[in-house]
């Protein structure tokens, strides 16, 4: 079993893998034995990533431009010497009510989170084919699920990531590739903030909450590490809750 679930000198990008969220699949991956190579917008990513492992590189770019990404997903393959998984957490967030939400920081939005992972996924998946095998993972949320308030862009852009996992899944589980979403419950980071911080809406999320606790990023690890090994080579497609018992609840 330990073998099956083993990632030992596998070589993985995580997108926004300084902090939050995707840091804690970050220190899981190390942990494991993987090569990581971080992609994220935060200027400090370079000296970030090395603080994680001597097996981490980090490599700062805004996946919002196009250019940029495809330069920066490039130079993540070469450090890494290949490639077998890839991860994509990075994402934004901004709040506005629906009549006064402004077009450009919708455009935004879908940009970060839901263009920028159809691109990756494109990029690396044409190198998974070739060789045969690849691990996809993509980062959903409980908005995948069903809407928020004041977040239309953003619950756009997760239903949008939630159905280009299965529509990749289709077109790929055949042909050797894996990709599935981890769908994060309501987190403690810095993405969260304005929740935890409304009184109201923090009371309404935590008393639904089965766990008990908001979630932290090192409770994505251990999902992260099993959809990237080989006891998850008949997981395809799938959206999978991350969230305490969140959805369960009624």
């Amino acid at each position: 079993m330990f073998d099956l679930l083993s990632i030992e000198g596998k070589k993985a990008i995580v997108t926004g893998g300084c902090t939050g969220l995707g840091s804690g699949i970050v220190k899981a991956y190390l942990k494991a034995g993987a090569k990581v190579a971080i992609i994220d917008i935060n200027p400090d990513t370079e000296t970030i990533a090395p603080g994680f492992s001597d097996n981490c590189f980090g490599i700062v770019a805004n996946l919002a431009n196009r250019a940029e990404l495809s330069e920066a997903f490039d130079k993540a393959v070469d450090l890494l010497g290949g490639l077998d998984i890839i991860v994509n957490n990075a994402g934004t967030q901004i709040r506005f009510k629906f009549e006064e939400f402004p077009i450009e920081e919708w455009d935004r939005v879908i940009e970060t989170n839901l263009t920028s992972i159809f691109q990756l996924c494109q990029l690396a998946g044409r190198k998974m084919l070739k060789q045969g095998h690849g691990k996809i993972i993509n980062i959903a949320s409980m908005l995948s699920f069903f809407g928020g308030f004041t977040v239309s862009a953003y619950a756009a852009s997760k239903g949008g990531v939630a159905q280009l996992t299965k529509t990749l899944a289709n077109e790929w589980a055949s042909r050797g590739l894996n990709v599935n979403a981890i769908a994060p419950g309501f987190c403690d980071t810095d993405l969260n903030t304005a929740l935890v911080n409304d009184e109201v809406r923090s009371t309404q999320i935590l008393a639904r909450i089965p766990a008990g606790r908001w979630g932290k990023p090192d409770d994505m690890g251990g999902i992260a590490v099993f959809l990237a090994s080989e006891a998850a080579a008949y997981v395809n497609g799938a959206i999978i809750p991350v969230d305490g018992g969140y959805l369960g609840r009624s």
